[in-house]
């Protein structure tokens, strides 16, 4: 594969700390800790909170988180599973009873409990350096004076005025003062929000830095915050669904939820160990790709081919059939039998044998010894759009087929994370007025049906989308990496790893690169419809590639040339301590700091 004839940036050098993120505002806020002597955990919170603020429509307090990482002083990766659960009043019955099919895209009820605050401050008390004022004094900053309206944001604001307006009072009030719709460019606070994290900061009483932390987090959990959201959940606004309804999340709820810390799941490509969340994430299904294309040559996974894309679309079809079957927040017994025979050796070899010529249109999961589930296959020959498919898509409705924020940092000592923090869109439910957010909506990606392995239950986390990466050489880490997108978080990163750990382009040059995703695979995201053998592909590819794929039976959608994938990435080497980070150009809006 040739290098592409110029890269839209450098791939950042240096030595002392690389920082890379979806939003400029982030990238900054975490470079700048580092300058003033805090660690990468320092900078990944002070930056994830400044993304509350900078990418509301991405991501907020309400919502959850995803990250893998390692420290300088032991190298075997971790998950920090910021992922709540179904809160105790949800129960599928609850949700027939409402007369419901299916769990609704956007409105209080699909929510499941905040994960996203109470596992930064855990993250920053367990690993971190810095007090908590000192790390929330930029998103405060922000908060009060406002940010800059991305282009997007004004987009989302614009799709769902008439939703705030006419049913959603609190949420109009807050993202549309004095009645107007901020205009890209326009600059945009959030002073209730300002409020709540000034009042987490000040509630640290405690002789320590750790305990001044915990202390805000029982006041997270048990105190104001928590008794506020179920206050406000409890009164029946408008569902994505059409019908009003009352969330059923509660202070108790708040209570049950702790951040948890667990042992990535790994395995081999090209030499090199990759590291992601367990069954109740979608992280595997990379994994599983992986041992996939680990039995083809270079040159027949090669991005920049028809014939690349096509092996690699397949084996991401059988991969995320999988995930449809057998994913899922499982028991540990199950869990670990089931991941144990999805990432052995024979399995990948038997999968890759299923990649033929031709696009194949069936659901196909593999036999693991486990009945697999099979899912409400649903057409929609509508899911698949040419204007930014990837980025967030708003209906009037308050519907999001999902996207999320990133950020990764390395620092000088070798501490290095990946972290996807997303759900609590604006647009996901009506914003709590005194707080100055909104609940999730994780839980549209359950199933209202008891035989699915990612079946709606109290306490049961939703099997999320979030999926951050950690690579690894002879045990060492070497690189964060991660991107925004849903269901595509794990497609664009293998297309990456392709790029970077098989046909050795740099990680701008990778990120760079023309992308594709499949959606022959039934939606993580409400109405949960799919495209049986649908591609979309950037035009960038060129219209030979297209031509060819669609002889291979691919119903293929070209979309723009800039249009999908956002990933950024920081590395290390850690024989010369040489770092490098890169950022996603597409929405000129990820940006990559570092020196």
């Amino acid at each position: 594969m040739d290098a592409p004839a110029h890269k839209t940036r450098p791939t950042l050098r240096g030595s002392f700390g690389m920082c890379a993120s979806t939003h400029w505002l982030a990238s900054a806020t975490a470079q700048s800790v580092l300058e003033r002597g805090g660690n990468a955990f320092d900078a990944a919170t002070a930056g994830a909170f400044v993304l509350h603020v900078a990418e509301p429509h991405l991501n907020g307090p309400g919502g959850d988180l995803v990250a893998v990482f390692a420290t300088a002083a032991g190298s075997s990766p971790l998950v920090l599973a910021g992922q709540g659960h179904a809160p105790r009043g949800a129960t599928i019955e609850h949700f027939r009873a409402e007369g419901l099919d299916h769990v609704p895209g956007a409105g209080a009820l699909a929510a499941a409990v905040p994960g996203a605050v109470d596992s930064w401050l855990w993250l920053l008390a367990e690993f971190g350096t810095w007090e908590l004022t000192d790390v929330l004094a930029y998103a405060i900053d922000y908060a009060e004076h406002g940010v800059p309206v991305v282009p997007q944001l004004a987009r989302v604001l614009a799709t769902v005025e008439d939703l705030f307006r006419t049913h959603w009072p609190t949420s109009y009030a807050l993202w549309m003062p004095g009645g107007q719709v901020p205009q890209p460019n326009a600059t945009l606070g959030n002073p209730a929000y300002a409020q709540t994290l000034r009042r987490l900061s000040t509630s640290g009483a405690g002789e320590t830095r750790t305990a001044r932390i915990e202390s805000a987090r029982r006041a997270w959990r048990t105190g104001f915050v928590a008794a506020a959201v179920a206050k406000f959940a409890a009164t029946p606004h408008r569902h994505s669904s059409g019908g009003d309804h009352a969330g059923v999340v509660t202070a108790a709820d708040f209570a049950d939820f702790l951040p948890s810390v667990e042992p990535a799941l790994t395995a081999e490509f090209r030499g090199i160990t990759v590291a992601k969340a367990g069954l109740w994430s979608q992280g595997p299904v990379l994994l599983e790709a992986l041992s996939m294309l680990d039995h083809f040559d270079d040159e027949q996974i090669d991005p920049s081919t028809a014939g690349g894309i096509h092996t690699i679309t397949e084996a991401l079809k059988l991969a995320m059939a999988d995930r449809e079957a057998f994913y899922g927040d499982l028991d540990p017994a199950d869990a670990q039998a089931v991941v144990r025979r999805l990432l052995s050796p024979r399995y990948g070899k038997e999968r890759a044998g299923l990649i033929g010529p031709v696009a194949s249109t069936a659901f196909r999961p593999g036999d693991i010894g486990v009945t697999p589930y099979t899912p409400p296959l649903v057409t929609d020959q509508h899911a698949v759009r040419a204007d930014g498919v990837g980025e967030p898509t708003v209906q009037q409705t308050g519907q999001t087929r999902g996207d999320t924020c990133h950020i990764d940092v390395v620092d000088r000592w070798g501490n290095i994370i990946s972290a996807t923090p997303s759900g609590g869109w604006l647009q996901s439910s009506p914003a709590v007025p005194e707080l100055g957010f909104a609940l999730g909506t994780r839980l549209q990606m359950t199933w209202l049906d008891p035989a699915a392995p990612s079946r709606l239950a109290p306490g049961r986390r939703p099997r999320t989308t979030l999926s951050p990466t950690l690579l690894l050489r002879d045990g060492r880490p070497v690189a964060a990496l991660g991107t925004p997108g849903g269901d595509q978080q794990d497609q664009w990163q293998l297309i990456y790893l392709v790029r970077t750990l098989a046909l050795g382009l740099d990680p701008q040059e990778a990120i760079d690169a023309p992308a594709f995703h499949t959606t022959s695979v039934p939606s993580s995201f409400w109405p949960r419809t799919w495209t049986p053998g649908g591609l979309v592909v950037e035009e960038r590819a060129g219209g030979a590639v297209v031509d060819e794929l669609r002889e291979r039976g691919h119903d293929v959608t070209v979309s723009g040339p800039w249009s999908q994938g956002r990933l950024s990435v920081v590395t290390r080497d850690p024989d010369s301590g040489v770092l490098q980070a890169a950022a996603n150009p597409r929405g000129a809006q990820g940006y990559a700091a570092g020196r």
